[in-house]
């Protein structure tokens, strides 16, 4: 590949993929709200996620558009906030396709983030792309209103894919460090009733599986981005606990959550649903991970 776009890739997940991408393609195109630079072989250029500008001749014979752009949920849900993670996502995957339709040779793929939080609430039911059950309330119908964005937009040259997101775990940013800090404390006990389930994924196999994703052409439609194996919150907080050597962790029930959510100005809903998600189509299309189980992937994160 010789040129890949990323836009919004000044976030946590943008860092990863630049970072992982850097010393595999001739130039990675990164579409900021910041000022345009450039450094080795990555140029920033300045977009408002919402207008046709100059940064549009960028996507022309680019291999690859990732698109990473959205307001992040970790916020209380008033109706500014709502509008904002809602039109972040509608906007920018709207225009992105605007400046797809003008070039003369468009991406070969594009891949628009989604987010695993389209499936309903499930502690049993593991939910794929083929039989996953698909939820209701503001998240998802966020997460519908993004995917249609993506899909109803014309660009017949262009492989469109949606990822559907889980959390990442990384080391520089994301869910894992506020939730180490959390342990380190003495909180790292279950959350709620600790039966949730949390679908994650090494950010190493974030940036692998879309890697792979490009270069399976077969591949369009939504995608579920998360390991083949969902941890129980009350698990999850263990390994953590095991792997830090933390020798307790007081447990906090459902209601100091929304207490302390309302304090630092989030939801509970980030920490309480249960995201019962697995990768059938990563596996089926014979993606191997390199951070499967999850005590692997945090003891490799935090040590």
């Amino acid at each position: 590949m010789k040129k890949i776009v990323i836009a919004a890739g000044t976030g946590f997940l943008g860092k990863i993929v630049t970072e992982y991408f850097k010393t595999k393609v001739k130039t990675i195109i990164i579409l900021t709200r910041g000022k345009n630079k450039k450094i080795n072989n990555i140029k920033y250029v300045n977009w408002d996620a919402k207008t046709i500008g100059n940064w549009t001749n960028e996507l022309n014979n680019a291999d690859v558009l990732i698109n990473l752009t959205g307001k992040s949920v970790d916020c209380r849900y008033n109706k500014k906030n709502k509008d904002l993670i809602l039109h972040s996502r509608i906007d920018s995957t709207i225009i992105l396709a605007e400046a797809i339709q003008k070039c003369t040779n468009p991406p070969k793929v594009w891949l628009n983030s989604s987010t695993a939080t389209i499936y309903r609430h499930s502690s049993e039911k593991e939910m794929d792309e083929t039989n996953g059950e698909i939820g209701t309330g503001f998240s998802v119908n966020v997460a519908k209103s993004w995917e249609k964005a993506l899909f109803k937009q014309q660009t017949l040259n262009t492989r469109k894919v949606a990822l559907r997101t889980a959390i990442v775990l990384g080391k520089n940013g994301g869910a894992l460090q506020p939730i180490l800090n959390l342990s380190k404390i003495g909180f790292g006990g279950k959350q709620g009733s600790g039966n949730q389930k949390i679908s994650w994924i090494h950010e190493l196999d974030f940036a692998r599986s879309i890697e792979f994703i490009i270069h399976t052409k077969k591949i369009e439609g939504v995608i579920n981005i998360v390991s083949p194996k969902p941890s129980s919150n009350s698990v999850f907080m263990k390994t953590l606990r095991k792997i830090t050597r933390v020798p307790f962790g007081i447990p906090i029930p459902k209601p100091l959550l929304e207490f302390g959510a309302k304090l630092i100005k989030t939801e509970t809903e980030l920490i309480l649903k249960s995201r019962n998600v697995i990768p059938k189509k990563l596996e089926n299309n014979g993606f191997k991970f390199t951070y499967p189980e999850l005590k692997t992937a945090i003891n490799h994160l935090v040590n």
